[in-house]
C-alpha cells in the first residue's frame, strides 16, 4: 500500500533504521543485549514514536515481513491516535480514517497475527470515539458502518465478534464515552452476530462478545438471546463439550454462558418469561451442585446474583430460591461467599409491602370480605411464612462453629463472620416489622426447647446465637412492658444461663442486657430491698457476676452502667446493695473500675467518693518518693472521680447535695495541678475531671463545682505550665460564668453579672501577661487556645 500524501512521508533509510531498532530491541537475538543496552533501544524508539514523523512510520511496518516491525506499526497508530490526537490536523481525520479501515481490512486478509489485529481494532474504537462524540458527528453510524465495511472485504465472523468485544471494553473505558445513538442503533447488529455463532456451534467467541456489551444494552435487546442461553446452562452435564474445540479447554459453555446472565437483563420486569423457567426448572439444581461441586462455584454465584437484583414481580419459585441461598450450608466466609449477597433483597421487600397504597374508596363500609381485602391477607400470609422461614434460616447462620472447628479459622474469617452477623441483625430487624412478637415467640421457644441439652453437654452455640438475634432486634421494639421480654429476663431463662466459664453466651447476654436497660423502666413493679427479686435486679445479678472476671468485665461495666442510667428511680432503694459492690471492687481490673464506680453513682453517691479522694491523697503525698507509681494512681483516681461525676444524677432527684464531697474534689484539684500541672497525661486527666463537675445551673449533680474557683485554679496551673489544655479549659470555664459584658444592649436586657466580672478581671491579666510572655516560642496548638480564650471572653 503506497504512502498517503496527508502522511509524513520518511526516507527508505529512515524506515530501514527504525525497523532495526525495533529487531535489536525485541528480536530473540536480543537476549545477548545488556540491559543497559535493551534500555537504550527501547527509549530510541520510545522517542521516534513522540515525533509527528511517527505517523509515516505506520504502513511501511504493517507490510515488514518482521512481526515485531508489523506490532510496533499497529502499536503506533493506535498510540498516535490515543496520545497525540491533538497535534494532528482535524481536516485529515476523515482520510485517517479510510485510512484505518483499509490497513484493518488488509490485515484480517492476510492472516496477521491476533495481537495486531487486536491494536488495529483498538485504534478504529478510539478514533471513532474521538470523532463520534462531536457536533456534528465526525463518523456518525460508526459501530455498524465499520463491521460492514470489514464484512464486504471478507472478514471472518470471528474476526468481527473480536472487534465488537473491543469496542464494548473502549466504550465502557472511554473518557468521553460514546455517542448513545450509536450504541442503539448497533445494538441488533451485536446481539444478531453472537447469537447467529451460538447456533452455528461457535460459543466461545459469541459468548466472550455478548459478556462484553451485557452491561452496554438495554435489557430488552437482550431477551432474544436469554433462551439461547439457558440451553447452555444444563448442570446435569456440564462436561459435555458442544464444539470439538472445547476439548482442549477446561472451561466449558455452560460456565462460560453465566457471566453472561445478571446484567442489565435482570433488571426489567419484561423478562419474566425466561427468567422464571430458569428459576423453577434449574435453579434448584444448579444450587444442590454447588454444595457438591467446585466446578459450579461461578454458576452459582452468578445465578445468586441474577435473582438477587431483580426487581419485577416477586414469583414463589425466586424466593425459594433466595431462602436456599439465604441459608447455604456451612458458614460465612469459610465454606461459602453468597449468603450475605441476598441480605438487602427482605429488607427490599419489606420496604416494598410498607409502601403498597390501599384503597380507600370503600370508606364506611365492610370491606373485610372484599376480593381485594382477600387478596391482601392471602398475600400477608403467603409474606409471614416466608419472613418465618426467613427468621430461622438466618437464626442458624449466625451460629458460631463449635471450639475446635473454630480454632482453624484464621483471624479474617472470624472477622468477616463477626461482620456478617451484624448485617444479619440488620436484616432481622425488618423481619421483626413483619412478625413482631410471633419473632420473639419463636425466639424464646427455641431457648427453653434447647436449654436442657445445652447445659448437658455444655454446648451454647446455637442458644447464643438466639441471644444474638433478640438483641439485634431491640430499637424496633416498642418501649412498653412485654410479656415475653419479661420471660427472658425471668427464671426460665436468664435464671438458666450459665454464670462460670462459656465466655461467648455470656458475652452476647451482657450486651443484650445492656441493650434492653430502658425496657426494664415499663416495670410498674415497686422494688424494696426485701422484697422478692424484680426482672431488674435479676439483671443487675447477672450482670455483676461477671465484673471480677477480665474477658467479661468490659461488657459487663457497660451494661451495668447502662442499666444504672436508665433506671435509677427504681434502684434508689438498693443504695444498701451497691453499697456491698463498692465494697467488693478488689476483683475488678482497674481500667474498668471507673465505669462500674459511675454506675453505682447513677443509684448511690455515697461511700464512693472518700475512698477515691484519699487513694489520690496518698499518690499526691508519695510523689517525690515514688513518682511514677504515684502518677499512675494519680491519673486513675482521676478518670475515677470523672466516671463518679457523670454517673451522678442531678439534684431535682431529690437528694441531699454534698458540700464537703465537693470541697474535698477541689481541694485534690488544686493539689494535682500544684504539683502535675506539667506532666501531659495528668492534665488531660484532670481536664476531663474538671468538665465532668461543670455544668449549667440546669444540669447540677452533687458533686458539680462553681466555675469561678476552678478558674483561680487554672491560672496557677497556666504560671506554673502553660499548655493548650489550661487554656481550652479557661475557656469553657469563661462560657460558664455566664458573662453578659455587652454594656451597649437595650436596657431591657440582663445587667451584667458583677461577681463574673470580678473573677474574670482577676484571671484575665495572669492568663494573658502568661500567654504573651510566651507568644513567640508558643506551638500553634496553644496559640489557637490561646485566641479561642480571648475569643469567650469578647463575646
Amino acid at each position: 500500500m503506497a504512502q498517503p500524501s496527508f502522511l509524513p512521508a520518511l526516507s527508505q533509510s529512515d524506515v530501514v533504521q527504525a525497523a532495526q531498532l525495533i529487531q535489536q530491541a525485541y528480536s530473540p537475538a536480543s537476549v545477548q543485549v545488556s540491559s543497559d543496552t535493551q534500555r537504550r533501544l527501547q527509549q530510541e524508539l520510545f522517542d521516534i514514536q513522540k515525533r509527528y514523523e511517527a505517523w509515516g512510520l505506520v504502513i511501511p511496518f504493517l507490510n515488514h515481513e518482521d512481526f515485531n516491525v508489523q506490532f510496533f506499526g499497529a502499536h503506533t497508530i493506535q498510540v498516535k491516535i490515543a496520545r497525540d490526537w491533538e497535534s494532528f490536523p482535524p481536516d485529515n481525520a476523515p482520510f485517517l480514517r479510510d485510512l484505518l479501515l483499509e490497513l484493518t481490512s488488509h490485515a484480517v486478509l492476510s492472516g496477521k497475527n491476533k495481537v495486531i489485529l487486536r491494536k488495529l481494532f483498538v485504534a478504529i474504537a478510539s478514533l471513532a470515539l474521538k470523532l463520534a462524540t462531536g457536533t456534528p458527528s465526525g463518523w456518525p453510524d460508526w459501530i455498524v458502518s465499520t463491521v460492514e465495511f470489514l464484512s464486504s472485504r471478507g472478514a471472518s465472523t470471528g474476526s468481527l465478534l473480536e472487534f465488537l468485544s473491543i469496542v464494548a471494553e473502549e466504550i465502557e473505558s472511554a473518557d468521553l464515552g460514546a455517542n448513545e445513538t450509536d450504541i442503539l442503533d448497533a445494538s441488533p447488529l451485536v446481539i444478531r452476530a453472537p447469537r447467529s455463532r451460538i447456533v452455528a456451534r461457535e460459543i466461545e467467541p459469541a459468548l466472550k462478545c455478548l459478556q462484553a456489551w451485557m452491561s452496554i444494552l438495554r435489557a430488552n435487546d437482550i431477551t432474544p438471546v436469554i433462551p439461547l442461553l439457558i440451553l447452555l446452562l444444563n448442570p446435569s452435564t456440564p462436561d459435555v463439550e458442544l464444539d470439538p474445540m472445547f476439548s482442549r479447554r477446561p472451561q466449558t459453555p455452560y460456565k462460560k454462558s453465566c457471566p453472561a446472565l445478571p446484567g442489565r437483563w435482570s433488571r426489567n420486569c419484561n423478562v419474566d418469561r425466561t427468567t422464571t423457567p430458569l428459576a423453577r426448572c434449574m435453579g434448584t439444581r444448579i444450587l444442590q451442585s454447588s454444595t457438591s461441586s467446585e466446578q459450579l462455584d461461578g454458576v452459582s454465584h452468578s445465578l445468586c446474583k441474577l435473582i438477587t437484583t431483580r426487581r419485577g414481580h416477586l414469583i414463589q419459585g425466586f424466593l425459594r430460591l433466595l431462602l436456599s441461598y439465604t441459608g447455604l450450608p456451612g458458614y460465612y466466609g469459610v465454606d461459602e461467599e453468597e449468603s450475605e449477597m441476598t441480605l438487602g433483597f427482605w429488607y427490599l421487600l419489606q420496604e416494598s409491602l410498607w409502601s403498597v397504597d390501599f384503597d380507600e374508596d370503600g370508606e364506611g363500609e365492610d370491606v373485610s370480605s372484599s376480593p381485594l381485602a382477600v387478596e391482601e391477607q392471602n398475600r400477608m400470609a403467603v409474606v409471614h411464612a416466608v419472613y418465618a422461614e426467613l427468621v430461622k434460616v438466618l437464626r442458624r447462620k449466625v451460629a458460631w462453629p463449635p471450639p475446635n472447628v473454630l480454632a482453624s479459622w484464621t483471624k479474617d474469617q472470624a472477622e468477616k463472620f463477626q461482620v456478617y452477623r451484624r448485617d444479619v441483625g440488620d436484616t432481622l430487624i425488618n423481619a421483626y416489622y413483619i412478625l413482631r412478637n410471633d419473632m420473639l415467640a419463636y425466639y424464646l421457644n427455641d431457648i427453653q426447647e434447647r436449654l436442657p441439652h445445652s447445659a448437658a453437654r455444655n454446648e451454647w452455640e446455637e442458644i447464643e446465637a438466639t441471644l444474638h438475634c433478640i438483641m439485634s432486634i431491640q430499637e424496633a421494639l416498642p418501649l412498653e412492658d412485654n410479656p415475653l421480654v419479661s420471660q427472658l429476663f425471668g427464671s426460665e431463662v436468664l435464671g438458666h444461663l450459665p454464670r462460670v466459664g462459656q465466655d461467648r453466651v455470656r458475652r452476647t447476654m451482657l450486651g443484650l442486657v445492656g441493650t434492653y436497660a430502658s425496657w426494664f423502666t415499663t416495670q410498674n413493679k415497686a422494688a424494696s430491698p426485701t422484697s422478692t427479686p424484680s426482672l431488674l435486679m435479676n439483671a443487675i445479678s447477672y450482670v455483676v457476676a461477671a465484673l471480677p472476671e477480665p474477658s467479661l468485665c468490659l461488657p459487663a461495666a457497660n451494661s451495668l452502667r447502662d442499666l444504672c442510667d436508665a433506671n435509677r428511680v427504681a434502684l434508689a432503694p438498693h443504695i444498701g446493695a451497691f453499697g456491698e459492690l463498692h465494697a467488693g471492687l478488689t476483683g475488678i481490673p482497674d481500667t474498668e473500675k471507673s465505669k462500674v464506680l459511675q454506675s453505682i453513682a447513677n443509684s448511690s453517691h455515697t461511700t464512693i467518693v472518700n475512698p477515691v479522694v484519699e487513694k489520690l491523697g496518698q499518690a499526691l503525698g508519695s510523689s517525690s518518693q515514688l513518682p511514677d507509681e504515684a502518677r499512675l494512681v494519680m491519673i486513675l483516681q482521676l478518670q475515677t472521680l470523672t466516671g463518679i461525676s457523670k454517673g451522678l444524677t442531678r439534684t431535682t432527684d431529690s437528694l441531699l447535695v454534698l458540700e464537703e464531697n465537693r470541697e474535698d474534689i477541689f481541694n485534690a484539684i488544686r493539689s494535682t495541678i500544684e504539683v502535675w500541672s506539667g506532666d501531659a497525661s495528668v492534665s488531660d486527666a484532670l481536664s476531663d475531671l474538671i468538665r465532668s463537675v461543670t455544668s449549667l445551673p440546669s444540669d447540677t449533680t452533687l458533686l458539680s463545682l462553681p466555675a469561678g474557683p476552678l478558674l483561680g485554679l487554672i491560672c496557677i496551673a497556666c504560671q506554673r505550665h502553660l499548655t493548650a489544655v489550661w487554656l481550652s479549659l479557661a475557656k469553657s470555664l469563661v462560657i460558664q460564668l455566664d458573662l453578659h459584658l455587652q454594656l451597649w444592649r437595650p436596657p431591657i436586657k440582663p445587667s451584667p453579672n458583677v461577681e463574673a466580672i470580678a473573677i474574670l478581671s482577676d484571671a484575665l491579666p495572669v492568663v494573658l501577661q502568661t500567654s504573651l510572655s510566651m507568644l513567640a516560642s508558643m506551638n500553634p496548638d496553644i496559640v489557637q487556645a490561646f485566641f479561642g480564650c480571648l475569643d469567650s471572653v469578647s463575646g
